[in-house]
């Protein structure tokens, strides 16, 4: 073959394979690109005008009582919207329990159930998110009461955010039922048929709005 066709050939055959490899070059750079998270931890606060943490227990067996703390506080991280990423740390005031009954509101601070004077704060600190399906999820954490910490399961739901004077608010909701004898919260006195006056099982809600932080 001549020689110089040769090399005209194998020069034409050389384009399209520059060409190539420049194209899976480039489509790689997009691909890294498009997988790199956009998203960032963001840091929220509770709106406690717009939340509440409370509870119910059974009273006599045959009614419920229902209580709420007034004033707590917590640290939420998250990356974007992503859940498997919520982080929570948590504290309230167990002085500020109120079921709208002063003397069993005094009942509850005392020594027989949180002993405020001594145990000022209750805490919950998350230890990882378990499961996430769609909007729900379940969040593991440690919770203490007293001198006693025991790991507990929300199940919770993210509501999705909104925007309001130029911050963004994010809603959660969340509950749990704990055995309150397993954090020494363990006054108990039997009705005349030999039933608890106050129930041992007491189911925690969080109603929560958030304000990211800025």
């Amino acid at each position: 073959m001549n020689p110089i066709l040769e090399m005209e050939l194998d020069t034409s055959n050389q384009i399209p394979l520059t060409m190539k490899i420049f194209s899976v070059l480039f489509a790689s750079l997009l691909l890294m690109a498009f997988a790199v998270p956009n998203e960032e931890t963001t840091s929220w606060s509770i709106d406690e005008s717009h939340s509440s943490i409370s509870f119910k227990v059974r009273h006599l067996g045959i009614s419920n009582v229902r209580g709420e703390f007034l004033t707590y506080d917590a640290n939420i991280m998250m990356d974007g919207a992503d859940l498997s990423t919520l982080s929570v740390s948590a504290s309230i005031e167990t002085a500020s329990v109120d079921t709208g009954n002063e003397r069993r509101d005094g009942h509850l601070r005392s020594d027989d159930f949180f002993g405020a004077e001594a145990f000022p704060m209750m805490t919950f600190v998350s230890t990882g998110v378990t499961e996430v399906e769609g909007s729900k999820f379940h969040l593991a954490g440690d919770l203490t009461i007293r001198d006693v910490t025991q790991s507990v399961m929300l199940e919770g739901e993210f509501l999705g955010t909104a925007m309001m004077r130029d911050t963004e608010r994010a809603g959660f909701e969340a509950t749990t039922t704990i055995n309150r004898k397993d954090f020494n919260l363990s006054w108990d006195q039997l009705t005349e048929a030999g039933g608890v006056i106050v129930g041992h099982n007491v189911e925690i809600s969080l109603e929560l709005e958030l304000i990211k932080d800025e």
